[in-house]
């Protein structure tokens, strides 16, 4: 089996966001049967809460919509990105500051913006496509980012379900029937070809 596809959610502090859009995005692969497959993670530009939960908010919200959480707040590293294949920016700030990250062009091309996989961006119905931090507000911007969160999922669960290599059927046979088919073919008269 090759190796699971990775992608890590970044905001600012790890706290809010990105953990939010990790556990709707955990949910839908489960959902999808795509769980083995992709690897899904978080972290934050700063590490001004590393070692932290989530934010008592985030939980909140998360909870009331049905998601699981268990979250320790970490900050991203450059040298991820050798073993990420995509790294979804939750506003147009870190999708900047992640790729000046970024050590190679090819690193720099993995970092999105999140809602770019959104219905509303494919339209254009939208020039606004960050989702705002929640931090400062009150428990509906929270709401509101979980609906954003959401909406985008769908469109970047697509992407990735289209990105992963086509399943491979593999039939189970014994050794002794691949042996004999070879022993068979060996003993096979060479055909002439006709002209």
């Amino acid at each position: 089996m090759t190796a699971p596809f990775r992608v890590c959610f970044v905001c600012t502090g790890n706290i809010c966001r990105s953990p939010m859009a990790e556990s709707v995005f955990r949910a839908r692969l489960a959902e999808d049967g795509l769980d083995g497959l992709v690897e899904v993670d978080s972290a934050g530009t700063g590490g001004w809460h590393e070692g932290d939960g989530a934010d008592p908010r985030t939980v909140a919200v998360l909870r009331a919509g049905g998601y699981e959480n268990a979250h320790t707040a970490r900050q991203f590293h450059a040298s991820w990105f050798d073993r990420l294949d995509l790294v979804i920016a939750l506003d147009s700030g870190h999708l900047r500051e992640l790729r000046r990250l970024a050590p190679t062009a090819q690193d720099a091309a993995k970092v999105r913006l999140l809602r770019t996989y959104g219905t509303g961006a494919a339209t254009g119905a939208t020039d606004d496509l960050d989702v705002p931090d929640p931090y400062y507000g009150g428990f509906e911007g929270f709401e509101e980012c979980l609906e954003m969160v959401e909406e985008a999922s769908e469109g970047l669960l697509a992407a990735i379900r289209a990105a992963l290599p086509a399943p491979t059927v593999v039939t189970a046979r014994g050794a002794d029937h691949d042996n004999r088919r070879t022993a068979r073919e060996q003993h096979r008269p060479q055909e002439k070809e006709s002209a």
